[in-house]
């Protein structure tokens, strides 16, 4: 194996509608920007990971280099659900890792209809890959009532997590919304499948993010150390076989798997972690992922939440960038953009909304369809 691998440049477009571009220029302008902070070319990159969803099999990469420049390279277009972009990532810190290459361009884009998470979107493209309409809003709404059920989380308590990451975004200018909901307007929107409201559901948007990955070596020659971001692990799990049958789409097992090993691989715990980036698709997920990602004890998620805890400001802040609630979720991008995030906090670079004297982060993403299984990746990434 390779030196430790690092990220040199990282950003992401705003989120939003853009029905008049297409897949490959919006891939294009996240990549680019990536470089430009990177402080290099596509010249100095030997390999691309494009993550996208909606248009699989159609070679996203390769349209990509169209856009910013045909070198060559090996291409690898990625699907997995909305780990998309995170494995794109995750593919390319294999590559460096493994002293196949010195520095790998990873990009995740999507380009979505109007709707809710599991509503068809462009093209006849469907979110989460295969999913049918109304689908992923009833799964997470089942995760919601199984824990109010047993742990006797409020209504309220889960729209409170809405009206943190509504607020958060405020202080984002790459969200999609930026506009606060108070409780009451959370609680009292229109009822998608209960204990879920309208604003405690991700919407689909357009966005990309992009990232620059290289080796330790090469960090070094080019004199970037001192805002490089190091990638202290990178887990990924799919759902373990269980005595009562193949769990195809359980979410807090395959988290809870996926979260110990990356601990383990880094060499830390959940009370070194400065923040956060979860997979708050539904604001009932972000509640249970508190637990399955070892925040708090199982049953205490209520209370971490009520006691501001996962605030900009608490004890461990989460989605700080305003979530997949408020930020937006376009499915193949949504990976990437949650590094860039954390990566941007490490680099003490988040203005208004930056986690103080941030020294690791976490990103955590997770999807999948019933009958089919699951996917979840974690990073854990360090200041270097």
């Amino acid at each position: 194996m390779s030196d430790d691998v690092y990220i040199i440049g990282v950003d992401m477009i705003r989120f939003g509608r853009f029905p008049d571009r297409t897949v490959p220029d919006l891939a294009a302008e996240a990549a680019l920007l990536a470089l430009d902070d990177a402080g290099v070319t596509m010249a100095d990159i030997q390999a691309l990971y494009c993550g996208n969803l909606g248009e699989a099999n159609a070679m996203v990469g390769q349209r990509l280099l169209r856009e910013i420049g045909l070198t060559g390279i090996p291409v690898v277009n990625v699907a997995n659900a909305c780990a998309t972009g995170a494995t794109a990532f995750r593919d390319g810190w294999i590559a460096i890792k493994a002293g196949l290459y010195d520095m790998v361009l990873a990009v995740g884009v999507e380009q979505m209809g109007k709707g809710l998470l599991g509503s068809a979107g462009r093209g006849g493209f469907v979110a989460e890959g295969v999913l049918g309409s109304g689908t992923t809003p009833a799964m997470f709404a089942q995760i919601g009532i199984e824990h109010q059920r047993q742990y006797g989380t409020t209504f309220e308590q889960f729209a409170k997590v809405s009206v943190k990451n509504h607020h958060h975004s405020t202080l984002n200018p790459k969200a999609m919304y930026r506009k606060e909901t108070p409780l009451e307007e959370v609680m009292g929107s229109e009822m998608i499948s209960y204990p879920n409201t309208k604003l405690m559901c991700s919407v689909n948007v357009d966005g990309s993010a992009a990232a620059v990955l290289a080796s330790e070596r090469t960090v070094k020659r080019l004199g970037l150390m001192d805002r490089a971001v190091k990638v202290r692990a990178s887990q990924m799990t799919s759902n373990p076989f269980v005595e009562r049958g193949f769990a195809s789409t359980d979410f807090n097992a395959v988290t809870q798997n996926c979260a110990k090993q990356a601990y383990e691989a880094a060499g830390v715990g959940p009370d070194d972690i400065n923040l956060i980036e979860l997979h708050d698709c539904f604001a009932t997920a972000e509640i249970v992922h508190y637990e399955n990602l070892g925040l708090c004890a199982p049953g205490e998620a209520g209370r971490m939440i009520d006691d501001g805890e996962t605030a900009l400001g608490g004890r461990i802040p989460v989605n700080v960038s305003g979530g997949l609630l408020s930020k937006g979720h376009p499915l193949g991008a949504t990976g990437i953009a949650n590094i860039y995030e954390v990566a941007t906090h490490l680099r003490g670079a988040a203005g208004a909304r930056q986690v103080e004297g941030a020294r690791l982060g976490m990103t955590h993403v997770v999807g999948g369809a019933p009958g089919v299984g699951s996917a979840c990746v974690i990073h854990i990434l360090e200041k270097a």
